[in-house]
């Protein structure tokens, strides 16, 4: 597995998609998009950006639940990319002993980040699925870091402005509200262009 960080939250201006921007550690720093549902980089950015909301979102619930069960989120893994879904696990360890939990990236990840739990990916799903930087085969290592340092900057900038209460949907009801998850999870790898 390779040690990965979450470096940004992109979301296109025209479809309203968003991505999970996961830089790898280490060189090559390739990068990895996954796309996720408009709730879920909304409850990621909201934790990253260090703020709450006045009621806890599910991704509260299952980090308070860990806590009380006297449990510890040792890591998160994306551990493949399925038919053009990524799959992830959680290992939860606690009293009972460690635990590897099937589970969403999205999931992963917003717990990850509310419980400051390391990310790690496949190298299979790092080759499969990520890519190097724009231009940074032409581009020394300095000039690839400076690049990378910006936009996790920028990305920060932009978290430092979040406001909660502009992820509060003022207008719907829960008797609005779907009733059940249908099990899509909307994670995707990006479309190969090649």
């Amino acid at each position: 597995m390779i040690s990965v960080e979450l470096i940004g939250i992109q979301v296109d201006p025209i479809s309203g998609a968003a991505a999970l921007m996961l830089r790898e550690h280490d060189a090559p720093n390739r990068l990895l998009p996954i796309i996720v549902g408009q709730a879920d980089a909304s409850s990621i950015a909201i934790a990253a950006s260090g703020n709450r909301l006045p009621r806890p979102m599910a991704h509260d619930l299952m980090a308070s639940l860990v806590d009380a069960l006297d449990g510890h989120l040792d890591s998160v893994e994306v551990t493949e990319l399925h038919e053009g879904s990524f799959i992830a696990n959680l290992t939860v360890s606690g009293p009972a002993g460690e635990r590897r939990i099937d589970t969403r990236p999205s999931d992963a990840i917003a717990l990850a980040v509310r419980l400051q739990a390391p990310l790690f990916v496949s190298e299979a799903v790092l080759d499969e699925a990520g890519a190097l930087p724009i231009g940074a085969p032409e581009r020394d290592q300095f000039a690839i870091d400076a690049a990378i340092d910006a936009e996790v900057d920028q990305f920060r900038a932009l978290l430092a402005e979040l406001d909660p209460s502009d992820f509060i949907d003022t207008t719907a009801t829960e008797a609005t509200e779907p009733a059940t998850d249908s099990g899509d999870s909307g994670e995707t790898a990006p479309a190969d262009d090649t």
